[in-house]
């Protein structure tokens, strides 16, 4: 009974560490906007929640790891400076202002698109395989188009006002309407927070595929996510320089600032970037996406409880949409590794008979879960992954090691 439980808890284990994660994105976007809302510059923010990110996940990485780090050659310093442009610099910048610009709802909806994105992403490099000859992977795709359908009803759809009873007594309150030039401009600013919030999206969906690439070659976690905030910091310092041009803009003291830069870096950040960098390395980086819808819920919920948010029919007709479009995509996931598990384990107990060897067993179980999403090449061929540099490095994907024990 207790091997039965500690099973199902091993298997558990990535399905909650995701949804965890959702709740703690979910507190980060809340207090973020309240700290934007107060003139805090979200250049400003990025520089200190990598650099709070840096503080709290490096002496882990150093006493931790010291003995299994990996050495860093000029490729996978390319991938780790590519990973600190398109997360800390790319995605959170124009994510904060997509969402200064929007409310913590919408821009949960729209980043609703990741799944899509990272799914058509790994796709397209071979890091997912697509048969559509198989019932798993028509729930994988018809899943993620429910769910960018369900985002983008929550985006085009309003609908009635639904009230809760703890929204009634503020909305009554904010029930004067808008000035014709107000609404316009608030259209505006509508229009250009969707577009930085897309933009946002691709290089987070971007991020996701180059970190599980980095994973197979850089293989400490806490050292990789150390490195990824701490020169994120760096390029993001950079950033803030050339666009923030008053001194004040970096003061900060014991205020809501300081909460939003400290959680965001704490949780959203260190302990975000170690967590999902361990899930794509079991189950890669589509199943680690699938996630993301979840938060979306949580932020309108909390969005109307704190913020005064109006939830409206159409975002609950939305986040249904995304719920069976999730699990959907989950479901096609999970059958994707019985499968898995079902071809590689006859191997292993063939194997074990041969050389009475209990290692080459694990070895091969290890690289069963491992596989689950993420299909390597079959040869020695090279994958060529776009970054924003002048010269996109070419990241060579070789054949795992058959025995790793």
């Amino acid at each position: 009974m207790a091997g039965c439980f500690g099973d199902f808890i091993q298997r558990a284990k990535p399905y909650i560490a995701m949804i965890s994660l959702q709740f703690g994105y979910a507190g980060m976007n809340i207090i973020t906007k309240v700290s934007l809302n107060r003139g805090m510059s979200h250049y400003v923010l990025v520089v200190y929640r990598h650099a709070f990110a840096t503080a709290a996940i490096a002496p882990f990485a150093l006493v931790l790891e010291r003995k299994v780090r990996p050495k860093i050659t000029f490729t996978i310093f390319m991938q780790i400076f590519v990973l600190g442009l398109l997360g800390p610099v790319i995605d959170q910048n124009f994510y904060y202002a997509g969402l200064k610009f929007t409310s913590p709802t919408f821009s949960c909806a729209m980043s609703n698109m990741l799944p899509a994105m990272t799914f058509v992403m790994a796709v397209l490099c071979r890091m997912e395989k697509l048969d559509m000859k198989k019932v798993r992977c028509q729930a994988k795709l018809i899943g993620t188009i429910v769910t960018v359908a369900g985002a983008m009803l929550m985006t085009l759809y309003k609908g009635s006002v639904i009230n809760f009873f703890w929204t009634d007594h503020l909305h009554h309150l904010q029930t004067s309407s808008p000035s014709p030039a107000a609404a316009a401009s608030s259209d505006k600013d509508w229009l250009k927070g969707s577009i930085l919030l897309i933009v946002a999206t691709f290089a987070w969906a971007s991020f996701f595929i180059l970190q599980a690439v980095t994973l197979r070659k850089y293989t400490a976690q806490l050292s990789l996510t150390a490195l990824v905030c701490g020169i994120g910091t760096l390029q993001s310092i950079a950033v803030t320089f050339v666009m923030e041009h008053k001194p004040s803009a970096w003061t900060i003291g014991w205020d809501m600032n300081l909460l939003a830069a400290a959680y965001a870096g704490i949780v959203s950040s260190s302990l975000a970037y170690y967590v999902q960098g361990i899930v794509m390395k079991k189950r890669g980086p589509v199943f680690a996406t699938a996630f993301s819808p979840l938060m979306m819920i949580i932020v309108a919920i909390m969005g109307s409880f704190i913020l005064a948010e109006k939830i409206y029919l159409g975002g609950i007709l939305g986040a249904v949409l995304i719920v069976m479009g999730l699990y959907s995509v989950l479901w096609g996931k999970y059958k994707e590794y019985k499968e898995m598990e079902a071809e590689v384990i006859p191997e292993a107990i063939k194997d074990s008979c041969g050389d009475h060897s209990s290692g080459r067993m694990e070895a091969i179980r290890e690289e069963a879960e491992a596989k689950d999403d993420i299909e390597m090449q079959k040869s020695t061929s090279v994958m060529a992954i776009s970054v924003p540099l002048s010269q996109p490095p070419m990241i060579a994907l070789a054949r795992e090691e058959p025995n790793r024990a």
